[in-house]
């Protein structure tokens, strides 16, 4: 039901309900709009992980940028920096804008629909989420005055990972006139449409969001066909090889007389459709697509099993690919859906965000996640740590066998990260900060390459996976391989102070917090490092005890040394752990707080992000920080934090983070909900929560930010729902807000899936499927079984402190040596103190 919006007023709603009305299970949009093209192309898109289409009108203009991408697809480029030094990233790797097939181009008595400047009498898209189809439907009025009625659809299918379907229905809806439809497929290079005009998504910039443009060509041609309403093109990268074919068929359903034509060059297909319409008779035409991709198969292959996809469709008939796609969301729903009954506008977000996690993961298999799916080509199609910290907690938890799909792409990766780790004259591995296939593509080292923490940022989301699922085969033969060879890299990083002071330290690298570069104990990664040794540790001797034969092919493989997991759990022990007597907060590095404050509070609007405004220098010598980094440690290893730190350090750094990363404010969330801070907890989640849907941060246009869309899921099971699962332990610890009746998500613990109903004085479980499940509340062990619900009543949500925090009340004061901290904006000539 479109209904009036839930967000309170002293936030105020983000959307324009008069054109994006509040619908549960869609976002539709009844406006048609050409002034954010960029950002509602990125919203419409469909995808399953593997082919992603954006959301381009199917006349194909106007457009922000017209795409196409198959996840993993890339070319490479050589990475020319203007220094060089040994070890820097050689080779760029950016995703490919594959051959377009979204074009169905509509003539009537001559004249093209062009949305631009056509005289709309109605106009209705949406984006259903329950069945994965993007439809619309617009009634049109010609320059002659004929009103016209254009029905379409796009899907591409979870189903079957290389096929998507399109059609398109046309209807005289009061007069007759000739018609021409022309489906096309467009191998559009570069970034340019087949009218040679440049995209605005390559515009000119120094955002190092965007993809990088290519100046030569990318796709070389290896082969074309056409016959019998089939089309077939094959191309091969030209410096990366990778190949790939798309074909193309065509049916029409219609009363009407009518002619077709088909044709095929290098770059172009099409099917053109010429039809004497009568009025009240419609013209329906379905195109079914198939892309296939490799990295070196020949184009001959490929091209073979295009046309065994689009023949099974075929005999098959896209009905039935619509009743597949159904099915296959229905259990998605089931096993993934969050319910927040009483807040349409909140529940339709959390479904379109959930959905997008859908989109970039169902059908991957074995490749990555990419940080903007398939939805666009924003940081280059790349692949980073979002993935483990952000988006396989909600896989783990609803879809395992996605989580354990994406691990298995990293555990592919090692041979790559043995190399990296040996450019950077370090044992083990070093898995790449962003890549796609699998070597380092960053070229700024200090914000990339430094990143160490990405290796125990993986080894954390396997424990996690294998804790939670109970798939200890996966531990036993790969996952161990991991473990090993990523401690193995810290032990070789760390070192022991010769001073005295006992402790195993990390210099050098950098945190997530990307505005503070290449530091001595940096928090974050040493938590993580600490983690990521221990359970290599156990989990060595753990499979020495379990499964001799797995752990005596191991040690040959990894030629282990058995005191090997005695110095891992020794640097795990005595790992530094930087912390301020004074402040009585954990410094985000070694010397943090020697450095100046930054007054966001007084930075003006039109010099964010920083990093847009500001030299990588000038930000560096200041306490700002680019997102959450002792608060994500905070998070993630906060069975090692009491309360009260957690407090002092929420209250610390939330005044100095600009929030200017998508990935902050869902963890800023989550602890401002753990310690008390209530109504900031749930702004920080509206922020994240309305990321994409309205652009918040201004490069929506550019593709999806799945990590934060994964984030969503955890701010509202860890944050609101309080979950916990330290070592494998799960707790519940709720944080419902205020001005929320219910919350209601699921869980799958061991293969026993939950449902978890969280009420203002109560918290329920229901197994949903499977036999039993154990796990606590609040200290208090449960053991549920199926068919036996259980109610835990609560006294209260947890701590409350109204109100915000201000950077003066919590921050300002004088260092250990009597100096003033200040806050101030850098600006030339601005004093300094």
């Amino acid at each position: 039901m479109r209904g009036a919006t839930d967000i309170p007023p002293d936030v105020g709603d983000f959307l324009d309900r008069t054109r994006f009305p509040i619908e549960e299970w869609k976002l539709s949009e009844l406006t048609y709009s050409p002034a954010d093209l960029g950002t509602t192309e990125t919203l419409f898109a469909v995808g399953n992980g593997y082919l992603g289409m954006r959301g381009n009108v199917e006349e194909g203009r106007e457009t922000y940028a017209h795409g196409t991408f198959i996840n993993g697809f890339h070319e490479t480029w050589p990475i020319r920096h203007a220094e060089e030094a040994f070890g820097f990233a050689r080779v760029g790797q950016t995703i490919v804008n594959v051959p377009d097939n979204k074009t169905m181009k509509l003539y009537v008595d001559d004249e093209p629909l062009l949305l631009s400047v056509a005289d709309l009498v109605s106009y209705d898209r949406s984006l259903d989420f329950a069945n994965g189809v993007l439809s619309r439907d617009i009634i049109w009025r010609t320059p002659a005055g004929k009103r016209v009625r254009v029905r379409s659809e796009r899907m591409v299918s979870f189903a079957q990972r290389h096929l998507a379907i399109m059609s398109i229905e046309v209807t005289m809806l009061d007069d007759s006139a000739p018609v021409v439809v022309s489906s096309q497929t467009l191998n559009r290079q570069d970034g340019r449409d087949e009218y040679h005009v440049r995209a605005a998504a390559m515009g000119e910039g120094i955002d190092p969001r965007k993809a990088e443009a290519f100046d030569e060509r990318v796709l070389e041609p290896q082969s074309h066909w056409c016959a019998d309403n089939r089309i077939i093109l094959g191309y091969r990268c030209a410096n990366s090889r990778m190949t790939l074919a798309v074909g193309t068929d065509h049916e029409i359903i219609t009363d009407n007389e009518y002619r077709a034509r088909i044709s095929a060059d290098e770059d172009t297909g099409k099917m053109v459709f010429r039809v004497q319409a009568e009025q009240g008779k419609p013209i329906k035409i379905i195109k079914t697509v198939s892309y296939h991709t490799s990295r070196g198969v020949p184009v001959r292959e490929l091209v073979d099993r295009c046309r065994r996809t689009l023949d099974r469709t075929k005999e098959h008939g896209v009905a039935k690919e619509f009743a597949d796609q159904r099915a296959w969301l229905d259990a998605f729903w089931a096993r993934s859906d969050v319910r927040v009954p009483g807040q349409p506008a909140v529940q339709q977000a959390i479904r379109w965000n959930l959905f997008q996690i859908a989109q970039a993961t169902a059908r991957s298999e074995q490749a990555g996640v990419a940080a903007k799916g398939v939805t666009g080509s924003g940081y280059g199609g790349h692949y980073f740590w979002d993935t483990e910290i952000y988006v396989l907690p909600f896989l783990t938890y609803t879809s395992p066998k996605m989580s354990r799909s994406a691990l298995r792409f990293r555990y592919n990766m090692l041979p790559a990260a043995a190399r990296r780790a040996e450019d950077l004259t370090q044992q083990g591995v070093l898995f790449p900060w962003r890549t796609i296939s699998g070597e380092e593509a960053s070229a700024f080292y200090a914000a990339g390459t430094a990143q160490y923490h990405i290796n125990a940022d993986i080894s954390y989301a396997l424990c996690k996976y294998v804790q939670i699922s109970g798939d200890d085969d996966f531990m036993n033969r790969e996952g161990i391989d991991i473990l090993v060879q990523t401690a193995r890299m810290w032990a070789d990083l760390g070192f022991w102070r010769s001073n005295g002071d006992g402790n195993f330290h990390i210099h050098g690298v950098t945190g997530p917090d990307e505005y503070t570069t290449v530091v001595n104990d940096n928090l974050f990664t040493n938590v993580m490092a600490r983690f990521n040794l221990s359970r290599a540790a156990s989990a060595v001797r753990t499979l020495a005890v379990t499964d001799q034969t797995s752990y005596q092919r191991m040690v040959k493989r990894l030629d282990l040394d058995e005191s090997e997991a005695d110095e891992w759990a020794r640097a795990a022990e005595l790992m530094a752990i930087p912390f301020d007597e004074a402040t009585g907060i954990h410094p985000q590095d070694a010397y943090f707080l020697d450095r100046e404050l930054w007054d966001l509070e007084n930075t003006p609007k039109e010099k964010r992000p920083l990093m847009l405004y500001y030299h990588p220098l000038v930000i560096y010598r200041f306490q700002v920080l680019k997102q959450a980094d002792v608060v994500l440690a905070l998070f993630l290893q906060g069975n090692h934090f009491t309360r009260e730190q957690k407090l002092a350090n929420f209250e610390y750094y939330d005044p100095i983070t600009t929030g200017d990363s998508t990935l902050s404010a869902v963890v800023q969330s989550i602890i401002a909900a753990e310690v008390g801070y209530h109504d900031l907890a749930l702004r920080y989640f509206y922020s994240a929560l309305f990321v994409d849907l309205a652009n918040l941060h201004g490069n929506t246009p550019d593709g999806v930010h799945v990590a934060s869309a994964g984030g969503i899921w955890n701010a509202l099971a860890f944050g609101f729902g309080g979950m916990r699962d330290h070592g494998g332990e799960v707790t519940f610890d709720p944080r419902l807000p205020t001005s929320w009746e219910e919350l209601i998500f699921k869980v799958t613990l061991r293969g026993t899936r939950i449902r978890v109903e969280l009420r203002r004085d109560s918290i329920s479980f229901t197994v949903e499927e499977g036999e039993h499940a154990t796990f606590a509340v609040r200290d208090e062990p449960v053991t549920l079984k199926a068919g036996s619900p259980v109610t835990i009543p609560l006294s209260d949500q947890g701590p409350r402190i109204d109100g915000g925090l201000q950077l003066s009340a919590h921050t300002v004061g004088r260092r250990a040596d009597g100096s003033l901290i200040k806050p101030i904006v850098p600006r030339s000539g601005h004093p300094r103190g």
